[in-house]
């Protein structure tokens, strides 16, 4: 701070502490307008004010009242409404008052091409204070008690940065995708929709998706959750979140009557809605290769067209310029299956909960499979064999206890014995490997690498892509030629694939 003045520190665009006019940074403040030969100077000068008073609201719980009047005069005179300054009011508020404002707040973040290297500085101020509203919904949340209503607004502000940023509601955030579409979670790589190019989000992700996981929890522990339970219209006014569920899952035992129906009518939802978007992905390539043995169906929707034409092309008349069909050929559907013993283990210890969720439902679609036997254990110092719940993940998720120590020998305890044919078994063990007995657990992980089962360790299935592993295990997991799958969902969707094609 040496050498600035108090203006300087503060952020309060003075005379003395920007070097500009105040009637040329606002046009309004003192009665004066912004002539049009201003020109880019005076819009960048705009656009700082508005980025000053950003950054202000951000680090400063004190109002900074020369800011926020210098920025109410600039939205004025670009045209914005003034309630884009104004906390209170959501993004989904101010696109319902004005809708034309939507398709702006869309792909807001996402470089545009600039492929004369010319700016629109106009643009730019009225990018600002869009940017800026979103941002300052978003991270300053404030704190003190927070309410469902609360926790609702920021829950949708957050999917309208998680669309400025060219991706879908929950991406970001590694939930779901809004209204449990098809669309999350899980955020693409490259980012989706939005104006211009799509950013590449490889690394803007990892930063960015847990610190609003963060945000999202610390709201929800702000929360009275077991008063917002037990009433049915507070209750409704939730939208179910893996931060959420979490919570809910903790303290499930100690939920009754209403409050405890609400509660699981609510992980109910989020199950669903995960549900959904793996089912698709678990879906888009089908399991085993085809079988030719088989007679193809002789039914409309498997007829090889182009076949069919080419093995009769010598019946074709030129007189007549027909071709006379002798044989239909029609395509092979049927498929080689041999029947796969998938066993996933989970580490329920409370690091793993958004595995926990993720693996319970994806077994659980895997388990609809033909000819995969799915088992499923969870574990923290104590194992618990699910197989019998896991075509319902809902009643799986129940029958779980977040928290703990870690002691993966209960779990392999009950795996092990579990392994009928090597060859045709693949064990998926989701955890940090954190463990009390590593060498004693690595062993037996080891030995069964070798009697054949394939052996897929897994550190991090998160929507978000991003999970602690413990070293230790991880290079010997690499020297084993098993390396840890860590980052999306869609990774370990992938693999499972693979192996019981």
């Amino acid at each position: 701070m040496t050498g600035q003045t108090t203006e300087q520190a503060t952020g309060r665009p003075t005379e003395q502490a920007t070097g500009w006019p105040t009637e040329q940074v606002t046009g309004r403040t003192t009665g004066h307008t912004v002539p049009a030969d201003h020109g880019s100077a005076a819009h960048d000068n705009r656009r700082q004010v508005l980025y000053w008073r950003l950054l202000a609201r951000l680090f400063d719980h004190e109002e900074q009242a020369t800011l926020e009047s210098a920025s109410l005069a600039v939205v004025e005179d670009i045209g914005l409404p003034p309630a884009l300054l104004d906390p209170a009011t959501s993004v989904d508020s101010i696109v319902q008052r004005h809708p034309e404002l939507t398709e702006e707040f869309e792909g807001l973040m996402v470089p545009e091409p600039d492929d004369d290297g010319a700016r629109d500085h106009a643009a730019e101020v009225r990018r600002a204070a869009l940017v800026s509203k979103v941002l300052l919904n978003v991270f300053a949340a404030g704190s003190g008690t927070v309410t469902a209503a609360q926790l609702s607004r920021w829950q949708s502000d957050a999917g309208w940065l998680e669309r400025a940023f060219g991706c879908k509601p929950g991406d970001l955030r590694g939930g779901r995708g809004a209204g449990g579409g098809a669309a999350g979670p899980g955020v693409t790589p490259t980012g989706s929709g939005g104006r211009g190019t799509t950013p590449d989000l490889s690394r803007l992700i990892p930063a960015i998706g847990p610190e609003l996981g963060s945000i999202e929890a610390d709201l929800v522990k702000r929360m009275h959750l077991r008063e917002v339970l037990a009433d049915p219209q507070l209750a409704s006014r939730l939208t179910p979140s893996m931060s959420l569920i979490e919570q809910l899952l903790r303290d499930k035992n100690n939920l009754s009557g209403v409050a405890l129906a609400n509660a699981k009518a609510l992980i109910r939802r989020f199950v669903d809605e995960v549900a959904e978007v793996l089912r698709t992905q678990v879906e888009k390539a089908t399991v085993g290769a085809l079988d030719r043995s088989v007679p193809p169906k002789r039914v409309f929707r498997n007829l090889d067209l182009d076949r069919t034409i080419w093995k009769n092309l010598t019946n074709w008349s030129p007189e007549e310029e027909r071709l006379y069909v002798d044989r239909l050929y029609y395509r092979h559907t049927a498929r080689k299956t041999t029947p796969q013993r998938l066993i996933v283990v989970v580490d329920q210890s409370g690091s793993m909960v958004d595995s926990m969720v993720n693996c319970t439902i994806l077994a659980s679609i895997f388990a609809g499979l033909p000819k995969v036997d799915v088992h499923l254990i969870a574990y923290d110092t104590q194992a618990l064999d699910l197989t019998p719940w896991v075509h319902d993940p809902f009643e799986t998720l129940l029958r779980t206890n977040l928290g703990g120590g870690t002691d993966g020998t209960v779990a392999m305890a009950l795996a092990q014995p579990k392994v009928a044919e090597p060859r045709n078994t693949v064990v998926v063990w989701i955890s940090d490997f954190y463990e009390w007995r590593t060498e004693q657990l690595f062993e037996s992980m080891s030995a069964l690498h070798r009697s054949g089962v394939k052996f897929i360790p897994v550190g991090s299935v998160t929507s978000s892509g991003r999970g602690s592993v413990n070293p230790w295990f991880r290079e010997r997991f690499k020297d084993l030629g098993t390396p840890v799958i860590s980052g999306h969902i869609r990774k370990l969707v992938q693999e499972l694939k693979t192996f019981l094609a």
